[in-house]
C-alpha cells in the first residue's frame, strides 16, 4: 500500500489528486504532516496536492516530474533501478582530480546517456571524479541548473532519475566518482510552490535571489530536514560520492548548530553505513577556515571548499586582468602566496570590498586537499559578459604555466569541461523560461548587471536565444586539431606526473615553499625535491633554484639550459625539475 505524505503545518485541509481522483488527507502522527493511503498507487502513478482547496501542486519532495515543474508529480520507487556498482568503494578526496561538467552542454544531445559516451575520454585524461552542475528540475528545457525548484527530482530533459542513475553507474564502472552540485540557498523564480505548503521561506533575511529559506525561525525544523534529507538521498539512493554546496554564505542560519554542521554530521553517519567515503564541498565567499575545520575544533566539519583566491591569483597573473574582484590580485608575489595558503585575503584589507576580509588559516593543521582549486569553472567563465574562456584571451604557453602550477599544488585541482584541450567554444549564460515576462526580466537584468560593470550591452548574449545555448556546447572534433591536441597531451602528462610523484599530491601546506621576483617575472613552486620553475616574462630568463638542477620531469618548451642553482627558460614557459 502506498501512503502519500506532505508537510503543510498551516493548512486547514489537504487533498491529494491521484489520477484525476480527489482524496481527502488526514493529519499524520507527526505535527504538521498530512497523509492518505492509496492502495492502487504504485511506481509511475501521477499525483499532486491541493492546499486548502487551491490548485494542484507538485509534491515538495517529488522524486519525478515528467510533466515539468508545473505538472503533477509521479511516484518513483528507488528500488526499481538495477545497479551494477555493488563493488564500488568510492574515491577519497585527498589526492583526487575533479572535472566539472554541465550535462546539457557537455554533448550535442545534452543528456546523461550522451554523456556516458564521453566518459572514456575522462578516464584516459586521468581524472578521479566528475562534478556535475545542478540537475534538480527547473522550468524550461535548458539552463545552468541554479533555478531548480523541485530539488528531489532530476530534470526530465536530461533523462530523469533513471537517466542520472545510469550515468552514475557508468561512471563507477569506469572508476570515476560523481559529485553533484546542489543548491540549498534559494529556489528558482518559476515553479516554486513551496510557500503555498508552509513557511519554507522567511522575510527575516534576504539573499541576492529573494527571500531566504527558513532554516532558523518558526517551523524551521522541517525545512532543515527537507534540505538534509535531500543530501542524504543523493548519496544513499543515487550512490553519489559527494555534493558541492552552492554559495553557502547565503545559507542564513542563526541556530546554535548550523545547518551545514548538522548536514556534515549526518553525512558522516551515512558514510559509516555505506562503507565508502562521502564528502561535502562548500562554495563560500567568506574565506573562513571554520567551514572545513573538524567539529571537535569548533568547525562545521565539511570536507572541502572551493578556493576562489587561488583562481583569482592565477587568472589575474596569466591574463593581466585587474578589474572588479581581480583588483586585489595580479602580482607574482600574490600568486606565490596563493600556493602556500588558499586565503590570500585572511583578515587583510580587500580593495574590492573596501574592508578587511577573511580569517587566517592554520597551515599546519588544515591539509591542502580540503581546497578545490581551478584555472576556470562555470562561474568564472559564464559570469563574464561574453562567457569567454581563458583560452580565448591567454596564449597556450601561459595556459600551460598555469595548469602546471595547479596540478603541482597541494590543493585538489579541478578542470572545467573542455579546458583540457583549450576549447574554443564559450560557456555563456542561457535560460529557457517559458513565461514571456520572466524571460524579458532575465534578459534585461543580465544586460543591466554587466552595464554597471562597464561592459557594453551588445557584448551580452541574449540568455533566452537558443543560439546562446548552441554556442556553449563543446565541440569534440577540436580534440584532434593542432594546438588543442598538444594542450590535451599536456594535461594528461601533468596528471600522470602528479600520480607518479608523491611530493606533488602531498597535502601538507606547511611543506610548500615558493620563491619569486615580481620585477623580473619568475616564480618557483617547491614540492620536496621537485621545483616548478615558471618564466612569466616576455623574454628568456635565468630562474634561480634552491639547489643544482638534476633533471627535467616535464617542460612546456625546449631550449632550457641548466646552470648551477639556475635554469634558463623561454618566455611564458614552465619546467618541472628535480634538484639536489
Amino acid at each position: 500500500m502506498t501512503t502519500l505524505c506532505v508537510w503543510a503545518p498551516l493548512a486547514e485541509r489537504m487533498h491529494a489528486e491521484v489520477e484525476g481522483e480527489s482524496l481527502e488527507m488526514a493529519p499524520g502522527a507527526v505535527l504538521g504532516w498530512w497523509q492518505v493511503n492509496v492502495p492502487a498507487a504504485k511506481h509511475g502513478t501521477d499525483y499532486a496536492f491541493c492546499v486548502d482547496g487551491g490548485e494542484p501542486r507538485p509534491d515538495p519532495r517529488s522524486l519525478w516530474q515528467p510533466h515539468g515543474v508545473h505538472g503533477p508529480s509521479r511516484i518513483y520507487d528507488q528500488t526499481q533501478f538495477t545497479w551494477s556498482d555493488q563493488h564500488w568503494r568510492g574515491v577519497p578526496l585527498s589526492g583526487a582530480v575533479l572535472y566539472e561538467m554541465h550535462i546539457g552542454t557537455f554533448t550535442t544531445d545534452g543528456t546523461f546517456d550522451a554523456a556516458i559516451e564521453r566518459l572514456d575520454h575522462l578516464v584516459d585524461l586521468g581524472v578521479d571524479a566528475v562534478e556535475v552542475l545542478p540537475v534538480a528540475a527547473y522550468d524550461g528545457h535548458h539552463g545552468w541548473g541554479y533555478d531548480g525548484v523541485d530539488i528531489y527530482a532530476v530534470h526530465e530533459p536530461y533523462g530523469g532519475p533513471d537517466g542520472f542513475k545510469r550515468f552514475i553507474d557508468a561512471c563507477h564502472s569506469r572508476g570515476l566518482g560523481v559529485v553533484l552540485d546542489v543548491v540549498y540557498n534559494h529556489l528558482g523564480p518559476s515553479g516554486n510552490y513551496l510557500a503555498e505548503f508552509g513557511p519554507y521561506f522567511t522575510d527575516h533575511y534576504q539573499t541576492p535571489w529573494g527571500a531566504a529559506l527558513n532554516y532558523s525561525t518558526d517551523y524551521s525544523d522541517e525545512v532543515r530536514r527537507w534540505a538534509i534529507d535531500n543530501a542524504l538521498m543523493w548519496m544513499r539512493d543515487f550512490h553519489l560520492d559527494g555534493l558541492r554546496l552552492d554559495a553557502v554564505h547565503e545559507i542564513i542560519d542563526t541556530r546554535a548548530i548550523h545547518l551545514l554542521e548538522q548536514m556534515a554530521a549526518e553525512v558522516e553517519a551515512l558514510t559509516a553505513h555505506v562503507r565508502r567515503p562521502l564528502f561535502l564541498i562548500a562554495e563560500s565567499d567568506l574565506n573562513d577556515p571554520r567551514l572545513v575545520m573538524a567539529r571537535e575544533g569548533g568547525g562545521y566539519g565539511l570536507s572541502a571548499q572551493w578556493a576562489d583566491d587561488v583562481h583569482h591569483a592565477l587568472h589575474a597573473a596569466l591574463a593581466n586582468e585587474q578589474q572588479g574582484y581581480y583588483v586585489d590580485f595580479g602580482a607574482i608575489s600574490t600568486l606565490a602566496e596563493a600556493f602556500t595558503t588558499p586565503y590570500v585575503l585572511s583578515g587583510t584589507w580587500s580593495t574590492y570590498r573596501r574592508r578587511q576580509h577573511g580569517r587566517p588559516l592554520d597551515r599546519t593543521t588544515v591539509p591542502g586537499y580540503r581546497f578545490v582549486t581551478y584555472l576556470q569553472n562555470h562561474d568564472q567563465i559564464g559570469n563574464r559578459a561574453a562567457g569567454d574562456r581563458l583560452s580565448a584571451n591567454v596564449p597556450t604557453s601561459r595556459l600551460m604555466v598555469g595548469s602546471a602550477l595547479l596540478f603541482c599544488s597541494a590543493y585538489t585541482p579541478m578542470l572545467f569541461m573542455g579546458e583540457e584541450w583549450g576549447a574554443s567554444t564559450p560557456w555563456q549564460y542561457f535560460t529557457s523560461f517559458p513565461n514571456p515576462s520572466l524571460a524579458t526580466a532575465v534578459r534585461r537584468g543580465r544586460r543591466q548587471e554587466f552595464r554597471e560593470h562597464g561592459w557594453r550591452e551588445d557584448d551580452v548574449p541574449d540568455p533566452q536565444d537558443p543560439a546562446t545555448l548552441e554556442r556553449s556546447r563543446l565541440d569534440w572534433a577540436e580534440i584532434d586539431k593542432d594546438g588543442h591536441r598538444e594542450l590535451l597531451d599536456w594535461h594528461r602528462r601533468l596528471i600522470a606526473l602528479r600520480r607518479a610523484h608523491p611530493e606533488l599530491s602531498d597535502p601538507r601546506l606547511a611543506e610548500v615553499r615558493t620563491a619569486y621576483d615580481d620585477e623580473a617575472g619568475w616564480l618557483v613552486l617547491y614540492r620536496g625535491r621537485i621545483a616548478v620553475a615558471c618564466n612569466l616574462a616576455d623574454k628568456r630568463l635565468g630562474v634561480p633554484l634552491a639547489g643544482h638542477p638534476d633533471g627535467v620531469l616535464l617542460s612546456s618548451a625546449g631550449g632550457f639550459v641548466f646552470r648551477p642553482h639556475e635554469i634558463e627558460l623561454e618566455p611564458d614557459s614552465v619546467a618541472i625539475v628535480t634538484y639536489r
